[in-house]
């Protein structure tokens, strides 16, 4: 079968015909698109930028009271034995006071005067 030259035209004719409207409907379903898209992504973006920052903000609570729970945990006791070494030091501080005392009125009374 072969198609004569009147044929070539007509189906030359239709493809152009499609070709420019479904051109400009493609180009005009872009458009309705991509402004659709962008405004939801742009949303989208929004809602995730505002989350995100809500979870951020409730991780960084979560790990500092974990670092306060930790660090009182430590420094309870440590504070604790600190009062304790430092009482045991003002105890030896007077004892030396003491001792000090009775070793001066010793030598002096064995100084000749």
């Amino acid at each position: 079968m072969s198609l004569t030259n009147e044929d070539k035209a007509w189906i030359t004719e239709q493809l152009r015909k499609v070709e420019s409207v479904d051109k400009a409907w493609i180009t005009e379903q872009l458009r309705k698109v991509e402004s659709v898209d962008k405004a939801w992504i742009t949303e989208q973006l929004r809602k995730v930028e505002t989350v995100d920052k809500a979870w951020i903000t409730e991780q960084l609570r979560t790990v500092e009271t974990a670092l306060l729970t930790e660090f009182h945990k430590w420094a309870s006791p440590t504070e604790a034995r600190q009062r304790t070494h430092a009482a045991a030091l003002r105890a030896i501080d007077l004892e030396m006071e003491s001792l000090s005392d009775r070793v001066t009125k010793v030598e002096s009374k064995q100084s000749p005067s």
